[in-house]
């Protein structure tokens, strides 16, 4: 079984979003049984809030559900339970290896460096534009999977 944990700032926009959109792409490739997949966050400032409504709006657009999903933060043994630790951003990144006492096992990742991209996912927290998000997430999402053989 691949254990991933997307990891952003709140666990409120971006992680949950690429959490369900990859649950969504393993469960339409039949794949499903062979993930454990989740999403945390870097902070302490979302814990326990669900979704945040216009990432929960984008992903009802695409038939997807986030619902029961609420905030929550990574931990140190977080390391030792995933196989993939993928951030969204390179601040998140930092904050990771903080928390995790670094990356001894290159766990940790940015997600679009999936794709050969070398930029962050676009924070919609700031931006209000959670089709780019969206696109950002969906194109990590696929080279993951791509890279994991899928």
């Amino acid at each position: 079984m691949t254990k991933i944990l997307f990891v952003c700032h709140g666990n409120i926009c971006r992680s949950p979003m690429a959490e369900f959109v990859m649950k969504d792409m393993v469960r339409r490739r039949g794949i499903a049984g062979e993930f454990e997949i989740a999403s945390a966050a870097v902070s302490a400032e979302e814990l326990g809030n669900s979704v945040y409504p216009p990432a929960r709006k984008k992903l009802a657009e695409h038939g997807i559900s986030c619902a029961g999903k609420t905030a929550r933060q990574m931990d140190r043994g977080d390391y030792g339970r995933w196989d993939y630790l993928v951030c969204m951003d390179r601040s998140n990144l930092r904050r990771m290896e903080r928390i995790c006492g670094g990356d001894s096992e290159g766990k940790m990742s940015l997600l679009l460096s999936f794709a050969g991209v070398d930029r962050d996912v676009a924070d919609p927290w700031y931006t209000g534009d959670f089709e780019a998000t969206w696109q950002d997430v969906n194109t990590g999402c696929a080279a993951l999977l791509e890279h994991l053989g899928y």
